[in-house]
């Protein structure tokens, strides 16, 4: 069978029996592909460990050059590829001749408290897209929500009442996220400004048709997609007030949430409660953001270390 149809069914594979996102299907086909353009193999058979070397090397000598979590991820999508044939008693290379190398520690962009307090500050309620900028700000640092979790929620998912809703998240996973105080009368004060019935949380255009009545706007039921807030819109929104608040880091709505773990463990919250609130499936990828707090850790050794001699 050629390595093209056995590539569009390891994609379905992943939709269907996998439950795999769309966004992990488009990394995964991505990935496949630049493999495939890059060997120019028409069958299974031909992928060797020698061939996966020179790839290897491909990866690592690119212009420009890719970091070495990009190359990870390539063999990642490749490895899972072999995997999937193998399941199939495909003839070809098995996955475990590929190894992954070190890719290093992670780098962690967080905000600290003074600059997430500015930035918060920097957008106010005093228009209809200040309300909803304010909330969409609260609400990303007060449940560390994913951008992509953000823009696909609904007014009806979020109970202001109890200060509290579930969200699916990767896998399809459902997680309960909590909203603080400021959290809660952001949105309050963003909802109670909105005169439409459509129902998306966080919507675009909105001195148009999110604020004005009805009648004005029309029936837009087949249109809530349009309305939605996009990931980009929201990134752009984030780097917008970053600027006014005066902070110079390259701010992205991913670092907020980074912030919201690091405030977590730095207040003394335990990594296991961190996971669940993250939505993360495995306890290492939340062990990223410990080292971001290590500055407790000079603290804890004058405090402790050699008590004694001072006596």
């Amino acid at each position: 069978m050629e390595i093209k149809k056995l590539f569009g069914d390891y994609l379905d594979y992943l939709e269907i029996e996998k439950n795999r996102s769309p966004k992990t299907i488009e990394n995964y086909a991505r990935y496949l592909n630049r493999f495939l353009a890059w060997s120019k193999k028409s069958s299974p058979e031909t992928i060797t460990a020698d061939l996966v070397r020179n790839y290897r090397l491909y990866l690592n000598r690119i212009s420009p050059p890719l970091k070495k979590i990009t190359q990870a991820y390539h063999l990642i999508a490749l490895r899972n590829f072999l995997k999937y044939l193998a399941k199939r008693d495909v003839k070809t290379l098995t996955s475990d001749k590929i190894e992954l190398g070190p890719t290093g520690d992670r780098h962690i962009d967080f905000l600290e408290n003074e600059e997430v307090e500015r930035l918060l500050a920097a957008a106010s309620g005093a228009s209809p897209k200040g309300f909803r900028d304010k909330a969409i700000l609260e609400l990303l640092f007060s449940t560390g929500l994913r951008v992509s979790e953000l823009c696909s929620l609904n007014r009806e998912s979020v109970n202001l009442k109890r200060g509290e809703f579930a969200v699916k998240g990767k896998g399809d996973k459902i997680r309960v996220v909590f909203l603080s105080e400021p959290a809660k009368n952001a949105l309050t004060a963003y909802l109670d400004k909105r005169k439409d019935i459509d129902e998306a949380l966080f919507v675009r255009n909105i001195k148009i048709q999110a604020f004005a009545p009805s009648s004005v706007r029309g029936d837009t039921s087949s249109k809530n997609q349009d309305l939605r807030l996009t990931p980009r819109s929201i990134q752009r929104l984030v780097k917008y007030y970053a600027a006014r608040a005066g902070i110079v880091k390259n701010i992205h709505p991913h670092t907020l949430r980074h912030s919201f773990a690091t405030d977590l463990l730095r207040n003394g919250a335990d990594i296991r409660s961190v996971q669940a609130m993250l939505g993360h499936a495995n306890i290492t990828t939340t062990q990223i953001y410990t080292h971001v707090t290590d500055t407790q850790l000079k603290e804890v050794h004058q405090a402790f270390h050699a008590r004694r001699r001072k006596k």
